[in-house]
């Protein structure tokens, strides 16, 4: 190795930490070597990975696996790996910093990424829950439960069913589409037959005589109250319905049951409304600004916040005018980013997990 040139490496410990790596012997033939030259010069205890910027796919910073890649000048980049011991740094004045200062250092530098909203983004609209392994029947109104009570204790001495009356069964209606649209606002056929079968497992007198499963009634009930209720949320402005309407539609697509924008699996909030106190105008300008900071190195934490803040201007140009990818790179550079596409890849996998999980 003593023949080999010397070596000069930038090293980024953390967000606002980087370091000049010295390597008068040069690079390391393997990993591991250069793990031990990163762990010695930065004073680094516990595991971590190497990333490093690599040219052919645009400066991206990808998992280093042969120091072959490397070159003097090269960029690194320190990556915190889940460990009995907590990862610290030892700085340049002494003092060690631990795992959690490095906690917020780009969106995808660790195995589990979590997204989080800024504070004021969420709306009522927003949704966070995926569909539940098993519904849970909400409580009605107090003369609802009462009636109930009852009506589940006569069912359990004698099997006499509930009449139930236009109040009541309005009541149980809207309290159940609440929540179910709290996490979809578009339930499939098998989602509505849960929630019919929950509610009659835990009021069986409200099981109906003469149908197969005894809730049949109960599934077209809550199929066209939703209806109803989006139709509602429609006529007061909610653009996950607007984009849905006649009025948005191309004259070729206009018809009620054509090109219906629907969520797709494990989309939790299709089309977002704008957080309060934000206007269309002010995401805009987010958004070009955003233009300008993807070109800055090192900017990942920022970039994140701008995409955040952003989500919901980017989701309703996807959903309502279905750029092409040409013109989504043009106008969304940063989300073809590692540190976008990773905890998209995450999320997914997580969706179904769930879903087998559910099966």
């Amino acid at each position: 190795m003593s023949g080999r040139r010397s070596a000069k490496l930038l090293v980024i410990v953390s967000e606002d930490d980087s370091r000049k790596l010295l390597l008068p012997d040069g690079i390391p033939e393997s990993v591991d070597e250069l793990v031990e030259k990163v762990r010695e010069a930065c004073g680094l205890k516990g595991k971590f990975r190497l990333q490093y910027q690599d040219k052919d796919f645009g400066d991206v910073f990808v998992n280093l696996t042969n120091t072959g890649e490397l070159q003097s000048l090269c960029t690194l980049k320190i990556i915190p790996l889940p460990d009995e011991e907590s990862f610290t740094v030892q700085t340049n004045d002494g003092t060690q910093s631990n795992d959690d200062t490095l906690s917020s250092f780009g969106s995808g530098d660790t195995d589990d990424t979590i997204i989080l909203s800024p504070p004021g983004s969420e709306t009522v609209s927003t949704r966070n829950q995926q569909w539940p392994k098993e519904f849970n029947i909400p409580r009605f109104s107090y003369d609802t439960e009462l009636q109930l009570e009852r009506g589940n204790s006569l069912f359990k001495a004698n099997g006499t069913r509930l009449t139930v009356a236009p109040k009541m069964k309005s009541d149980i209606l809207e309290k159940i589409c609440d929540e179910i649209y709290k996490y979809k606002s578009y339930p499939s056929s098998a989602n509505f037959c849960e929630v019919s079968e929950a509610l009659i497992k835990k009021h069986p007198c409200l099981a109906e005589k003469g149908s197969f499963n005894g809730c049949y009634g109960w599934t077209q009930r809550f199929k066209m109250k939703m209806g109803n209720l989006r139709t509602q949320l429609k006529g007061l402005g909610c653009p996950e319905f607007l984009a849905n309407s006649l009025k948005t539609k191309a004259s070729d697509n206009a018809f009620p049951a054509k090109n219906v924008k629907r969520p797709k699996r494990g989309e939790a909030n299709h089309i977002p409304s704008v957080p309060a106190g934000v206007s269309s105008e002010n995401l805009e300008t987010e958004r070009l600004a955003l233009l300008k900071e993807v070109k800055k190195r090192n900017n990942a934490c920022t970039i994140r916040e701008k995409m955040t803040k952003t989500f919901a201007l980017r989701r309703r140009e996807v959903v309502e005018n279905q750029p092409s990818v040409q013109e989504l790179q043009e106008r969304w550079p940063a989300l073809f980013q590692q540190e976008e596409v990773e905890p998209v890849i995450s999320f997914k996998v997580q969706v179904i997990k769930h879903e087998f999980t559910v099966v």
